[in-house]
């Protein structure tokens, strides 16, 4: 048994590396985190607006061709 396995696992004769998180890496990714939700959060609005407004000139039917129905003949 090396010296990085956990005693936690022994019952379970696993050989698992233990893993330190330490508070620099927590405190990095909650960081990185909670500004990437700010971001999102100040952009949301206007990409959902942008999003709306290109929709809806879709279903006006000026961006759709305009398509040739053949007549049909009434007998």
């Amino acid at each position: 048994m090396s010296l990085f396995t956990c005693n936690y696992f022994k019952d379970l004769e696993l050989e698992v590396p233990c893993l330190s998180v330490t508070q620099p890496l927590l405190l990095q990714l909650g960081t990185i985190s909670i500004i990437t939700l700010l971001i999102a959060e100040k952009s949301a609005p206007a990409i959902l607006v942008s999003l709306g407004a290109a929709s809806e000139e879709l279903f006006q039917g000026k961006q759709l061709p305009i398509l040739k129905f053949p007549e049909i003949e009434k007998t």
